[in-house]
């Protein structure tokens, strides 16, 4: 009896226990997943993420009533006994954010952080993985089994990003990332869909750190290239992998760019002698064969290769026209580096060219598209009208350049008359797109003009490039397409116009029949203030583009009531005197006496 006395009271104090002490729950990844997405890391903006958790930090400190003092700061740290609710383990883990945050919006300055930048960089780091670690630790006191599982896997996570930056205790790092990434690995085992999809895609992201501490610890023989494939994904943990690797690939850009001492360009071998400049030309011709080479790229990540790429030659470019600056007075090297201006501006136009063609394409899959699909919305002839203007002046541009000097070559003759064809296929494309624009206006006419001038452009260009055997076959087929639709749309546009005006006559009879001179004319609508007394929605929908029926606008005419208008009709019937005897005469001579 005593021991089953003793059981029972183990058991009622077991429950005190637990009432005394619950265990938080907290799901660790989906809460910091929704914030960095929804405040800046979408789009890789630090800042903005770090004043969201700055602010968030500033609101649990007051609603917790957990300040540091309104004057003088003093210090109040989270034990064990202070957490009582969740909301002192959210101040830890935002606190952590806030650190780490502030660590890569340093990172990602324009040249890199300098040194004292890179010590603060690095002193952010300590304290993220400091809040980091205590965080894990009460989240093993008071969070349930799951709840510290991931507090851990963030723990080690943030160590070894510290240890990543260092460039220090590769085993260490490497053993942290792999700690982190077997714990995301199973927790993606269970729970909801959502939860499995942001573990799987916490495990990819940590791939390439831990192939990258296994190379730099010795452990792996992954070759450079099969990184930089990895550094292709996307996600905040991989920013940090994106710097170091792009570092790495500097260095060997710049061992490469020793041997690479003449830039090539239509025949012509201008001499490269600044290191800055080679690195930059090679840079961007890596960028070029990565885009060309595998036809797998998607078109949208494509166009952000082409900023790359875009990024590379402006630089330099820039190198470039600082040392023509400072060439001085010797002629042989300014000439090279003028015709090395020249070569990287044309590639650059020829790059343009061909972003804004790819631009193009991505619009005219769009505007090709069911216009009921609500999906994605489709691409209207106005705005290719306008890329075809760029495209226009991309080319005239280009061509310019080419032909700028007197003694131009046969290679860039060649080169300009292949772009000045170019142009008459893009104003032909131009033409066709506005005359597109025009039909769906209902200017019938208009749009039949500029089908009949689409055809003629097309049809001219079409017998100057067949007559050239180097062009692309491409380019003529896509010719050919737009000549045969012009055709049919000179017919439907034709056909479309004798329709509309043999039912005009019909349209203006019926619309003359239709026309009351009765007060407030035909009006079958019934509004809302003429049936207050009815409970009927006369609101139309929201979805449809019905006007509402509340008051018709505007007014209907109404007779009012004015002042009386009083005609002042007595100043006819009066009768007023003579004024000649005040009048003042006038004095006569002696002749005007006699003769009047």
């Amino acid at each position: 009896m005593a021991k089953e006395n003793e059981a029972i009271s183990m058991e009622i104090d077991d429950k005190k226990t637990d009432q005394m002490n619950p265990k938080f729950s907290i799901n660790v990844l989906q809460l910091l997943k929704s914030a960095q997405m929804q405040h800046g890391l979408r789009h890789g903006d630090y800042t903005r993420y770090r004043r969201y958790c700055t602010a968030r930090l500033r609101r649990l400190y007051k609603s917790l009533k957990f300040t540091h003092g309104q004057g003088k700061y003093n210090k109040r740290a989270i034990t064990e006994t202070t957490v009582t609710e969740v909301r002192y383990l959210h101040v830890l883990l935002y606190t952590a954010e806030r650190a780490w945050s502030h660590a890569m919006e340093k990172r990602q300055l324009p040249n890199g952080p300098v040194p004292c930048q890179r010590i603060y960089l690095i002193g952010r780091l300590r304290k993220a993985v400091k809040w980091a670690s205590l965080f894990a630790q009460l989240c093993a006191v008071k969070g349930d089994s799951r709840t510290s599982l991931e507090a851990e896997a963030y723990a080690s996570f943030m160590k070894g990003t510290l240890l990543f930056e260092l460039e220090q205790n590769w085993e260490t790092a490497l053993m942290s990332f792999k700690s982190a990434r077997a714990v995301y690995e199973q927790l993606g085992k269970y729970g909801d869909i959502e939860n499995q999809i942001l573990c799987r895609e916490r495990v990819q992201e940590l791939d390439p750190n831990i192939n990258y501490c296994s190379i730099k610890a010795g452990k792996s023989n992954i070759k450079t290239s099969e990184l930089a494939d990895m550094g292709q994904m996307e996600g905040p943990a991989l920013d940090l992998f994106k710097a170091k690797l792009e570092a790495v690939m500097d260095e060997a850009r710049s061992q490469q760019a020793a041997s690479m001492t003449e830039f090539n360009w239509l025949g012509h071998r201008f001499p490269v002698a600044n290191a800055k400049t080679r690195v930059s030309i090679l840079k961007a011709q890596e960028l070029e064969k990565d885009l060309h080479g595998s036809a797998a790229v998607p078109a949208e990540k494509k166009v952000v290769m082409y900023d790359k790429i875009f990024a590379a030659y402006h630089e330099a470019r820039s190198c470039i026209r600082k040392d023509l600056v400072n060439a001085g007075d010797t002629e042989n090297v300014k000439d090279d580096l003028s015709g090395l201006d020249k070569a990287v501006s044309a590639v650059l136009g020829q790059r343009t060219i061909e972003r804004n063609q790819l631009l193009v394409s991505i619009a005219k899959s769009k505007f090709s598209r069911n216009r009921d699909d609500k999906v994605e919305k489709a691409t209207k002839p106005e705005g290719l009208v306008r890329l075809y203007d760029l495209l226009i002046q991309n080319a005239s541009d280009l061509s310019d350049l080419v032909t700028s000097r007197r003694d131009s070559t046969p290679e860039e003759v060649a080169f300009a008359e292949e772009f000045e064809l170019k142009n008459q296929v893009f104003r032909a494309e131009r033409c066709f797109y506005l005359a597109k624009s025009y039909s769906l206006a209902g200017k019938r006419a208009e749009a039949y003009v500029l089908y009949s001038r689409a055809r003629s452009l097309a049809e001219s260009t079409l017998q100057k490039l067949k007559a050239m055997s180097s062009f692309d076959k491409d380019i003529i087929q896509d010719l050919e397409v737009l000549y045969n639709n012009s055709r049919s749309n000179i017919c439907i546009e034709h056909a479309a116009g004798i329709m509309e005006e043999e039912k005009a006559p019909e349209k203006l009879t019926k619309g003359v029949s239709n026309i009351s001179l009765a007060e407030g004319g035909n009006k079958a609508e019934i509004f809302l203030l003429e049936k207050l007394d009815v409970y009927e929605s006369l609101v139309a929908d929201p979805n449809s583009k019905g006007v509402p029926h509340i008051e018709p606008f505007p007014p209907v005419f109404q007779a009012v009531p004015r002042n009386p208008i009083v005609l002042d009709i007595a100043f006819n019937s009066i009768e007023f005197p003579s004024l000649e005897s005040r009048m003042k005469k006038e004095k006569k001579g002696l002749i005007s006496r006699f003769w009047g």
